[in-house]
């Protein structure tokens, strides 16, 4: 690494996020995976500073770009049977066929599962993606979840009490029973919506299965007070600084707006997109 003066140094991490190739988080283990070299050499250590004027930096063989000077913030409805990845060894589909519009290279703050839909948030901005995701932050994410079958009150309120999972114990902010526009009034299954601020791996579909339920249906609605309202099925639209900062209010769950049923049509993101925001969307390839 240069040894150039140190006002000019910045963290390796830093870099890799403000070029818009990653979050932090994802460029810490990308350096922990062996998968960035600075000056033909393989890096490991996390905190490592580089001259990116001077350090020739390669991610994954290839040259690091230069560090954007124009943010994006995007948010996409992710269809269900579509990987929150930009690729696939297998050529499943992934988020990265709905970009091609995007101008700039884009990355998913957190994730939604394959068998998940719902509000995605996208940027190229590595410090925001940071925020958002760190726990410290509690930024509340809103799903509506449909079980097979009907959970009993104390069921529910173990899920606010806290239950134990793969990955730690989590508990939910809010739950409550809600009558979905649409649903076919079927006594068989019931339609809940639940607010969490952690983010651990198929989280939700697992505090249900420790009450003794499988989620036929998730879709995630709100990151904090940032809604997906009426956007359709993979799109995307981009949003301005307004809609960025409702992802840092919580959803307040005696909010008369959330508690009425939900019908696709609550404060969203497509209303405080900027003009002429729409992102033309192309179907993914088979």
């Amino acid at each position: 690494m240069s040894e150039n003066n140190s006002t000019q140094r910045v963290r390796l991490n830093k870099l890799i996020a403000d070029s818009g190739l990653a979050s932090r988080r994802h460029a810490d283990r990308m350096i922990e995976e062996g998968a960035v070299t600075v000056n033909g050499k393989r890096v490991y250590e996390l905190g490592i500073k580089v001259d990116p004027q001077a350090d020739r930096i390669l991610v994954e063989g290839k040259p690091l770009r230069k560090p954007l000077t124009q943010k994006l913030y995007l948010v996409m409805n992710k269809p269900k049977g579509v990987l929150t990845t930009m690729d696939d060894p297998h050529d499943r589909p992934t988020i990265a066929h709905y970009l091609e519009g995007v101008p700039s290279r884009v990355f998913p703050v957190g994730r939604l599962d394959w068998d998940s839909e719902g509000l995605l948030l996208l940027t190229n901005d590595g410090d925001f993606a940071n925020k958002v995701m760190h726990p410290k932050a509690e930024v509340t994410k809103t799903y509506l979840v449909k079980l097979d079958g009907q959970p009993q009150p104390f069921q529910i309120e173990k899920l606010k009490k806290g239950v134990a999972i793969v990955g730690g114990r989590v508990s939910a902010r809010h739950v409550e029973k809600i009558k979905k526009s649409g649903d076919n009034k079927s006594d068989k299954y019931e339609w809940y919506k639940i607010v969490i601020t952690e983010g651990k791996n198929r989280q939700i579909r697992q505090m249900f299965a420790k009450i003794g339920f499988d989620v036929l249906k998730l879709q995630r609605v709100a990151i904090g007070r940032l809604r997906l309202g009426a956007l359709k099925t993979g799109e995307l639209v981009y949003i301005n600084d307004v809609a960025v900062e409702r992802v840092f209010l919580p959803d307040d769950p005696d909010d008369v707006k959330t508690k009425r049923t939900y019908k696709g049509r609550a404060p969203s993101a497509k209303k405080t997109a900027k003009p002429a925001s729409r992102v033309k969307v192309k179907k993914p390839r088979k």
